[in-house]
Parts: structure tokens; sequence; C-alpha cells
């Protein structure tokens, strides 16, 4: 199961080509399950730029399997940690939003499909995170 995270969504719904949005597309004419989480969510409906358009977004992500943190506190304890382990190597990430996306990946043992380096740069640090 894949995490979708929102850099690919935003570029597939722009209609941008790329390695990603292939992959994404991939997974659509497969059926492979996949879903997103509330901050995916919020991410792509925030970026909205009329009301038709927040409508549309609304309608196909509130339609998606969400995941969810599954550890309360803990999952935002986990985080944080991540976010001291990177820095501990030198890397900065630069979303709180990211490093919470990456531990719903890591809860719920799903890939992340992603386009934005700071996922590489955790992934890097932080095994359990799988870039798929």
């Amino acid at each position: 199961m894949i995490l979708i995270d929102t850099s690919v969504l935003i570029n597939y719904f722009k209609g941008v080509n790329n390695p990603k949005t292939k992959k994404f597309e991939e997974i659509l004419e497969t059926g492979t399950p996949f879903g997103i989480n509330n901050f995916i969510y919020q991410e792509v409906l925030q970026g909205a730029s009329a009301e038709k358009e927040f409508n549309l977004l609304n309608g196909y992500l509130s339609s998606q399997k969400f995941y969810e943190l599954r550890y309360g506190t803990k999952s935002y304890e986990n985080a944080a940690r991540m976010y001291y382990l990177c820095r501990k190597k030198g890397i900065t990430p630069r979303s709180t939003i990211d490093l919470l996306i990456a531990e719903t990946a890591i809860e719920n043992n799903l890939f992340l499909l992603h386009d934005d380096k700071d996922y590489n740069e955790i992934a890097s640090v932080v095994e359990d995170l799988k870039e798929y």
C-alpha cells in the first residue's frame, strides 16, 4: 500500500508529466491500494484558487482511503525524534507536516510516493521510511 504525498497530487492535478506522476497514474490504472492522510488532504485543499476548484478537490480527496497516525502523542514524539535524528546528521527537514506524513507512512507500513527532496533526506537517516 502507498501513501501519496501532496507533492505528487498537486503535480498530477496540474497535469505535470514527470516520473512521480507517471507512477501515480500506474497506481490508478492497476488499482494498487493507496491513500492519503489528513495533512495531505489539508495541504492540497488549501492550494485551491477558486471555490469550484476547492469543491472538486474536496470531492475527490474525501473519497480516498485515509491513513491516520496510530499512537496519539507518541506519534508526534516519534516525528520530533525523526527531526532530531536528521539534525544530528546535518539535515534540516523544512516542514513539520512532512515529518508527520513520514510518520504516518512508517506507522501504517506504507510506501511513500513523493516528489520532495526532504523525504529523500529523511529516508537517508530513518530507515523505516520506505520510498516508492
